[in-house]
């Protein structure tokens, strides 16, 4: 379990392959303002509630110079079913060795009904055009935090 990032951290580079197996990797939006978020799993009410608020609001995120980009433990197969599904348009990206996860402090402890266990925490994390943490959000509820962060980041 690594640490939470702050703001000033230099994020962790990375590169995943997306819902159609093409790799994406963080320097690939270099000199843009990414929201990395990250999901336990695919097709889930919470985590459909969350892709969907984004694909939502992905034109006001993309106008104010902000790309999006969603990472789970899920296969691409997975992502890919998601995304038909659910019609998202948000970059959805496969980390099933939880790497990147761990790096930016989403994975670790957590509990449910009184019982700990390691698992993804729902994060959000905004890396400003330097490539640096400009905010970072940890164990955010799926519902309301698409708007939560537009207010946030002042959109």
């Amino acid at each position: 379990m690594s640490e939470r990032l702050q703001p000033g951290d230099v994020a962790p580079a990375f590169t995943l392959p997306d819902a159609d197996g093409n790799e994406v990797s963080l320097s690939d939006h270099k000199g843009r303002k990414v929201i990395v978020y990250f999901y336990p799993a695919a097709l889930t009410p919470g985590c459909t509630k969350q892709a969907c608020d984004f694909t939502d609001n992905l034109d006001l995120l993309a106008d104010a110079g902000y790309d999006v980009i969603g990472i789970s433990p899920d296969s691409p197969e997975k992502l890919g079913k998601f995304r038909e599904k659910e019609s998202l348009k948000v970059t959805l990206l496969a980390d099933p060795e939880k790497t990147v996860l761990d790096a930016y402090g989403a994975f670790g402890e957590k509990k449910n009904y009184g019982k700990t266990y390691l698992g993804v925490i729902r994060s959000t994390i905004v890396v400003d055009e330097e490539g640096k943490v400009a905010h970072a959000f940890y164990n955010v509820r799926a519902t309301g935090h698409v708007a939560k962060i537009i207010k946030d980041l002042g959109i």
